[in-house]
């Protein structure tokens, strides 16, 4: 693998947050270009489109914003579109919108954190955080990027690419979360391993029902 830097395969920020989410997910969306919507990905999609006008403007605070604002770090190899940036006396600030609820410490920390380090990059300024909006109870989350969460974010950027290099499909979790994933048609992770293992091993001559 490339050091950072050096030539690196740049994965998208939203695969680091699926990748957070879980392994499997990141990899049905992103190498096998599998996606189901249920209504929770519609909710989302309908939140987006509210902030998902490509170009500056102004808050309602008259502030200047940009949305939908293409960023990269070549650095971390890394890319997205943040939202809406902010840009504030204390430089860009990023804020992504969430149609649920927000969790301290989950996948949407992760996408955040990569944003910052892309503005941190692209403006060469001191991007201290940046901002979940959380759809469900209306609220603003602050996500502060020390090197701790910084380096959780090259570490899941590097953890995608070698899976996604790797062409191989992580097993299932078969967890809580599986019940509402939209890719659960396609993943069916309450299906037994030895039912998997078994789906395509040819049985013997004699063990034909014909």
């Amino acid at each position: 693998m490339a050091a950072h830097g050096e030539d690196l395969r740049s994965v998208p920020i939203s695969a680091l947050e699926h990748y957070a989410y879980c392994p499997r997910q990141a990899t049905l969306i992103h190498a096998e270009s599998y996606f189901q919507s249920n209504v929770d990905t519609v909710r989302g999609d309908l939140a987006h489109a509210a902030v998902d006008r490509i170009g500056p403007g102004s808050d309602r605070n008259r502030q200047k914003v940009w949305r939908s604002l293409p960023v990269w770090s070549d650095t971390v190899g890394i890319h997205g579109v943040c939202d809406i940036v902010q840009f504030t006396a204390d430089g860009p600030q990023p804020v992504e919108h969430k149609s649920g609820r927000y969790h301290s410490g989950g996948p949407a920390d992760l996408q955040v954190a990569a944003q910052v380090l892309c503005l941190r990059e692209m403006f060469d300024a001191d991007v201290p955080y940046g901002v979940v909006f959380s759809g469900r109870d209306r609220r603003r989350h602050q996500i502060d990027v020390d090197n701790e969460l910084a380096g959780k974010v090259v570490e899941g950027a590097d953890a995608v690419r070698e899976l996604l290099e790797s062409g191989l499909l992580p097993g299932r979790a078969h967890e809580s979360r599986c019940r509402r994933c939209s890719l659960r048609p396609g993943c069916v992770p309450e299906l037994p391993r030895s039912v998997l293992n078994t789906l395509f091993t040819p049985r013997a001559e004699g063990d034909w029902n014909d």
